[in-house]
């Protein structure tokens, strides 16, 4: 081993303890990152410790890549370098809690489970439900942005987060938001670091926005015969009084992988408030489904948690996609088009936020070229509906062969390049799997 890294080796140590510091293969092969290998890893007891040791990487001009629950590794470009992984697993506890303002300060690597057990008992909740929920950390949503179906009542984590205490790239431990639910001074640093894959700042403290639990909820499947009425019927109960929780689209092969009732095109639907107010507007909802001419049927309980789940299953790749919402059938046509044409035995599921117009692509059967190709054509598809298309999960051979967060306008790329400068310069923190290899 070179002196100098046997140097760095020490001084990690010395920072994070003999128990904290891992750099045998077996472990750094299990932390590998598109093939990518750390020299170390490390496991930080306290933000006070995550600092120096992004202090020590920083001098020593070593990539920090932060590692939560590892769901979210295949999004973005693979990483230019990893020299640091830090794992922020071992940063779990609730720090401050106040129920009666529905506020809560949790450090980053406690679970989206974890937090939930220890909110029951007051029937209080974070309204974040991204598929493998559970599992993942508050930091690594956070980082990547990930939301569910609740996003069409309760908005992302960029609505929820209020206030970070983060690790800049020199190390130092910086404040930003507040800890109340309004605030106007300051500028909106959290809202900076959602979605930034921690190239910004290594995220330690999150300060949170909680809902109270409705005191009811109960779920319905709408099986209508075509995306053009599952889009009609949309733009209805959106115009409607209705206030539904959730309300997703599912293309054909979507449905049958839940499974309930097999149909062209599918709205599942959530209602969620006091007993009686959800009877109502499920009668309503009910009657709006038989005037289209469509089936209903009553959901059970832990049809979410299978949805979220067909949704990511299998090897394939998943896309990301945005468009107009009032485009919802021209958007899943463009998709299966795409996909199929580049990918003749190429399988499809769509599901999402259709009053959002995001939707969650998983492609089965294509390989890395093909969907490749397929992105690509997707991206030139949906210009006109001002789209987009991300791959949320592939190898890094598809990663490589087109570009993960697709084409950026001059002037927003221009923002983000200034922003990296502003807290990165030397580019230590996670460089190159954001946009533009930032």
């Amino acid at each position: 081993m070179p002196a100098a890294a046997r140097s760095i080796g020490e001084a990690l140590v010395t920072i994070a303890g003999r128990e904290g510091v891992q750099d045998d293969d077996r472990a750094r092969t299990a932390a590998a990152v598109d093939g990518q290998l750390p020299r170390w890893v490390v496991r930080p007891a306290s933000i006070d410790q995550l600092g120096r040791i992004v202090a020590l990487a920083h001098d020593d001009g070593l990539a920090v890549v932060p590692r939560g629950g590892g769901s979210a590794l295949e999004l973005g470009h693979p990483p230019a370098r990893v020299d640091v992984l830090v794992d922020l697993s071992g940063l779990d506890q609730v720090l401050e809690y106040n129920p009666d303002d529905l506020t809560i300060t949790v450090q980053a690597g406690i679970t989206a489970g974890t937090l939930a057990t220890l909110l029951a008992p007051r029937r209080q909740f974070l309204a974040l439900d991204p598929p493998g929920a559970a599992a993942r950390t508050l930091g690594g949503i956070t980082a990547t942005n990930a939301s569910g179906p609740l996003r069409a009542r309760y908005g992302t984590m960029r609505d929820l987060l209020l206030g970070v205490r983060f690790v800049q790239a020199d190390g130092v431990v910086t404040w930003g938001g507040s800890k109340v639910v309004k605030s106007v001074s300051g500028y909106d640093v959290p809202k900076l670091m959602v979605g930034a894959l921690g190239t910004l700042g290594v995220l330690g403290e999150l300060t949170l926005r909680l809902h109270p639990l409705p005191d009811a909820e109960r779920s319905w499947l709408v099986l209508l015969a075509s995306a053009e009425a599952a889009q009609a019927f949309i733009e209805r109960v959106i115009a409607s009084p209705l206030q539904p929780n959730r309300i997703e689209f599912f293309n054909d092969r979507a449905l049958r992988s839940v499974p309930v009732e097999a149909a062209a095109a599918g709205v599942a639907l959530s209602i969620g408030s006091v007993a009686e107010a959800v009877r109502e507007q499920g009668e309503r909802l009910g009657v709006m489904a038989k005037a289209d001419g469509a089936r209903i049927v009553p959901l059970p309980e832990g049809f979410w948690s299978r949805a979220a789940r067909a949704s990511t299953e299998g090897n394939g790749a998943v896309l990301h996609v945005v468009s107009l919402p009032s485009r919802l059938a021209e958007t899943e046509r463009a998709i299966g088009d795409a996909i199929r044409t580049a990918a003749p035995r190429g399988e499809v599921w769509i599901s999402g936020c259709a009053g959002l117009g995001t939707f969650r692509v998983r492609v089965g059967n294509a390989s890395a070229a093909e969907t490749a190709v397929a992105t690509t054509r997707l991206r030139a598809r949906l210009m006109d509906l001002v789209g987009s298309v991300v791959i949320a999960r592939g190898p890094a051979e598809l990663r490589k062969a087109v570009d993960p967060w697709g084409p950026v306008e001059t002037g927003p790329f221009a923002l983000m390049r200034a922003l990296k400068d502003e807290f990165d310069a030397k580019r230590v923190l996670n460089p190159g799997r954001f946009v533009g290899g930032l």
